[in-house]
């Protein structure tokens, strides 16, 4: 992909922050290219998700996983990815009833959620 001057410092800033916070999350988005503007779609899209939990609407994990391949195409097809920006934000107590919506039922999960939530 090819940036202007003011994109490229702008990527920069953006990942050294994130070297900065030094949090998993944060490591995660850095590790996996995630932009700003990347970064910032995917907290809106939490934060949709768990508006629709909290109105009692269901969410999919197939669903969700088809909206982070559209917010981070150079991830398309890696429900990897998906999974850990899910999972790595529950660990962080962060959007935690999403995470449990979307993958609670997966035996996938079920050691790691029982373990967690103790």
């Amino acid at each position: 992909m090819d940036y202007t001057l003011e994109e490229r410092l702008d990527l920069i800033e953006f990942r050294q922050r994130l070297l900065f916070d030094n949090d998993d999350f944060s490591r995660l988005m850095f590790d996996h290219d995630v932009t700003r503007k990347q970064l910032a779609g995917i907290l809106d899209l939490f934060s949709s998700l768990r508006n629709r939990i909290d109105d009692g609407e269901e969410v999919s994990s197939s669903r969700y996983e088809l909206n982070i391949y559209e917010l981070v195409p150079q991830h398309e097809h890696n429900y990897h990815f998906a999974e850990s920006v899910a999972q790595t934000l529950h660990e962080a107590g962060r959007f935690e009833e999403v995470f449990e919506e979307l993958y609670g039922d997966t035996p996938k999960f079920k050691s790691y959620l029982e373990s967690h939530n103790k």
